[in-house]
């Protein structure tokens, strides 16, 4: 498998995580860290400028689907 096989693998199963369970990834659930740990380490790679174009443009998609499940505030 290639890097950008696994690449694409780890990005299909965050989307398909998200879209089936309506959340993102939580850092309490041990099963859930693998896919938090790739987002936070993508998330550095893209802002240090050193992501491909390529998958710069998928993972915006993702962060934006991210940006729609953000945690709230119970109290707002």
């Amino acid at each position: 498998m290639t890097q950008e096989e696994r690449w694409n693998l780890r990005y299909q199963e965050m989307v398909d995580f998200i879209q089936t369970n309506h959340r993102n990834p939580s850092k309490y659930r041990i099963e859930e860290h693998d896919m938090l740990n790739w987002v936070k380490a993508n998330r550095k790679v893209m802002n240090a400028g050193k992501m491909r174009p390529e998958r710069v443009e998928a993972f915006g998609r993702l962060m934006e689907m991210m940006e729609e499940y953000k945690r709230k505030n119970q109290y707002e």
